[in-house]
């Protein structure tokens, strides 16, 4: 059985991102998205993912130059997703750190598949699995996200601007995740939740 876990999708053609966030969420993860470098520099600062799903070409950049950034802090699995299908670019993707390379058009089914193997092996090695992703079943993303901001030591106000939530949602996602964890009557919440979600 495959834990609940955390997978980034980097795609700028929306109709494949969207196909692929539905495919992933039916198999039960929770799918981080985003269209642009920037934004998935954002969602990784918030949400450490499992597993990453990177476009090559995108309109800020490229995801081989992402895939580097992101495994100075999250040495995870990553799949290459991409309309370059020379010999040569798989050798780069798979040079630039890449575990597996598809190039477009693709085989939605084989798609799951080799996403999923990712997570059966990272399942099957002991103590991998990151807080965050063991708690994804409890906790929505949203919920989850605002609770590592606040984890991390970050103000209401600051969290507003990275989960793009009003100050007042902001309070009231946090009440519900102090109550989900059971430490909504303790002292020190924040304290307690940086050892819940945190290294």
């Amino acid at each position: 059985m495959i834990n609940k876990g955390i997978v980034l999708l980097l795609e700028d053609n929306l109709k494949i991102l969207d196909i692929n966030r539905r495919l992933l969420e039916n198999k039960g993860l929770m799918v981080l998205t985003a269209k642009t470098l920037e934004e998935a520099r954002e969602r990784v600062k918030i949400t450490v993912p499992d597993v990453a799903v990177l476009d090559i070409m995108l309109p800020d950049g490229s995801g081989l130059d992402f895939l580097q950034e992101l495994r100075e802090t999250c040495p995870i699995p990553a799949l290459f997703l991409t309309a370059k299908t020379e010999h040569a670019d798989v050798i780069a993707g798979l040079t630039a750190g890449g575990n597996d390379y598809i190039t477009k058009p693709y085989d939605i089914d084989e798609f799951c598949a080799r996403v999923m193997g990712f997570f059966r092996l990272l399942d099957s090695l002991p103590l991998r699995r990151k807080p965050s992703a063991s708690l994804s079943g409890l906790l929505s993303e949203k919920e989850l996200a605002v609770a590592i901001c606040t984890a991390k030591g970050m103000s209401n106000k600051e969290i507003v601007d990275k989960v793009f939530l009003s100050e007042s949602r902001v309070k009231t996602t946090l009440t519900s995740v102090y109550r989900k964890l059971g430490i909504a009557q303790k002292e020190n919440k924040r304290a307690l939740l940086a050892e819940i979600l945190l290294d």
